[in-house]
């Protein structure tokens, strides 16, 4: 079940929504339908959980993660949803700080 995009929605959520209420969120704020093939990640307000919303052709996922320590790195952005690489998505389930894993050396530093 690899999705065609991975979608992190920037504003927290109530991790006591379901499956119903996170695709209605989908449907009136994006736009768009939970059914298109694209991953939809929602985070709690102090990031140590997290919510995946995904069609897999057949029906709805709705899966549910937990750091027992940390928090998990979100995106950062004006916009409501920030796209995210498989890559990218791998290392923030994990809680790792996926934005420092592609950031350009600082241009002062020399060997």
């Amino acid at each position: 079940m690899a999705p065609g995009q991975i979608f992190c929605v920037i504003e927290s959520v109530d991790m006591r929504r379901g499956m119903e209420s996170l695709s209605q969120w989908i449907q009136t704020s994006l736009g768009t339908t939970p059914c298109d093939g694209t991953a939809y990640a929602f985070s709690n307000r102090s990031k140590t959980r997290l919510k995946l919303l995904i069609w897999d052709g057949t029906g709805v996922w709705c899966c549910q993660r937990r750091l027992h320590r940390g928090a998990f790195v979100w995106p950062r952005a004006d916009d409501r949803c920030w796209v995210m690489t498989q890559d990218q998505w791998d290392w923030l389930i994990k809680g790792v700080d996926w934005q420092r894993l592609s950031a350009p050396a600082p241009a002062h530093w020399h060997v």
